[in-house]
C-alpha cells in the first residue's frame, strides 16, 4: 500500500483512506453486515485511515466502527469529527456548536461510541460563527493534553481560520471537499495548509460518485439519498455535468483505467501532502478505488484533463443553500 504522511508530524497513512459516513446514512439504503465486511476489507487491503463522525447517523456510524475497532484498532489510524448538533424531532436541521464544553461532551460521546481509548485525529466538523475558533481549539487542545486526542483537525474552514486555529494549537489535517468538480480549497484553503504544513484531506473526491461516471438519471436516486437535494444533482445541471463527465471517461478508456480512476489519480496528482478519503459502502468499489494508485499522469495528461474539465466548468452550487451557509470562509 502507497503511504503519504499526515502533516508535519503525524501518522504514515494509507494513500487512500476510507470515508464511512455513507455506511450508515444520505445516500439510500444500507446494509450493515455489507459495510462491516467492507471495513474488514479495507483493512486487509492496507487501507488504514478511516473517517467518520458522530452526525452520520447520529452516532451510528462511530457505533459501526466501533465494532471493527474491537479486534482491530492497532490497525487503524482513525478520525472522527464533532460540531454540528442535529435535532431528532426534525432530522434535516443542522446547527454548529464549538462552545469549549460541548467539545468535551461530544468527545467523551464519541469515545464511548467508537469503544476506544484515544482518538488518532480529531476534527472540528464545521467552524461555528458564535464562539471564536481560539477557544474551540483551546478545548480541543485541552483533549490533547488529556490523552484523549492524538491530533487536531479542521473541517471545510477557511484560510483565515485554519491560520487563526493553528496559531492556537497546531492543526495536523484540514478536510474540505476537493476534486475534479469542486476546486474550492484551490482559493485559498489548499496555501494556507502547504504554508503551515497541514496535510489536506479530500472529501468527495468522487464528486459524491458522479465522477465514476455511473450516474444517469436523477430519477434513480432514492427518496432520502442526499443528492436530491443538491443543486449540482439537478434539472439542467445534471445533464450538463454529465457532458464534462463524458469527456473524462473517453480519456480514462485511452489511458485503460476507469473515469473513477482517473478522478481519483488527478487528485492524488496535486500533492503528496492530500490524502483522499473516497466513501463507499462496497468491496468492489473500494477495489476499483484503490486502482486509482497505479495509474500514473503524466504532466501532458494532466493537462488534457484540466482542459476536459477546467476549474468553474461544474454546473451549480455544491451545497443548498442551507447547507452553504455553514461553510467557513
Amino acid at each position: 500500500m502507497q503511504t503519504r504522511v499526515l502533516g508535519k508530524n503525524g501518522p504514515r497513512v494509507s494513500a487512500l483512506g476510507l470515508g464511512c459516513m455513507g455506511m450508515s446514512e444520505f445516500y439510500g439504503a444500507s446494509d450493515e453486515a455489507e459495510s462491516l465486511a467492507t471495513l474488514h476489507h479495507a483493512l486487509d487491503r492496507g487501507v488504514n485511515f478511516l473517517d467518520t463522525a458522530d452526525m452520520y447517523g447520529s452516532g451510528a456510524n462511530e457505533r459501526l466502527l466501533g465494532r471493527v475497532l474491537a479486534t482491530r484498532r492497532s490497525e487503524v489510524v482513525l478520525a472522527t469529527k464533532f460540531g454540528f448538533v442535529r435535532d431528532p424531532a426534525n432530522p434535516a436541521s443542522r446547527a454548529i456548536c464549538g462552545r469549549p464544553d460541548y467539545v468535551r461532551a461530544a468527545c467523551d460521546a464519541s469515545l464511548q461510541r467508537l469503544g476506544v481509548d484515544v482518538i488518532d485525529l480529531y476534527y472540528l466538523h464545521r467552524v461555528a460563527a458564535d464562539t471564536p475558533i481560539e477557544e474551540t481549539i483551546g478545548a480541543m487542545a485541552d483533549l490533547v493534553r488529556a490523552g484523549k486526542v492524538r491530533q487536531l483537525g479542521l473541517s471545510e474552514a477557511g484560510a483565515d481560520s485554519i491560520r487563526r486555529a493553528h496559531a492556537a494549537h497546531p492543526i495536523a489535517a484540514l478536510q474540505s471537499e476537493y476534486s475534479l468538480w469542486t476546486r474550492d480549497p484551490e482559493s485559498g484553503p489548499l496555501a494556507a495548509c502547504r504554508e503551515l504544513g497541514i496535510a489536506f484531506v479530500p472529501f468527495s473526491p468522487l464528486g459524491r460518485g458522479f465522477l465514476t461516471g455511473q450516474l444517469k438519471r436523477f430519477e434513480d436516486f432514492a427518496a432520502d439519498d442526499y443528492r436530491r437535494q443538491s443543486p449540482r444533482f439537478q434539472g439542467e445541471n445534471f445533464a450538463k455535468n454529465l457532458a464534462l463527465v463524458a469527456g473524462i471517461q473517453a480519456l480514462a478508456t485511452k489511458k485503460g483505467c476507469t473515469a473513477g480512476q482517473l478522478a481519483l489519480a488527478w487528485v492524488l496528482a496535486q500533492g503528496d501532502d492530500i490524502v483522499p478519503i473516497p466513501g463507499t459502502r462496497r468491496a468492489k468499489n473500494l477495489d476499483e478505488n484503490l486502482g486509482a494508485l497505479d495509474v500514473v499522469l503524466s504532466a501532458a495528461e494532466l493537462a488534457e484533463i484540466n482542459a476536459i474539465f477546467p476549474a468553474g466548468a461544474v454546473a451549480g452550487a455544491r451545497y443548498p443553500a442551507n447547507m452553504a451557509a455553514l461553510v467557513s470562509r
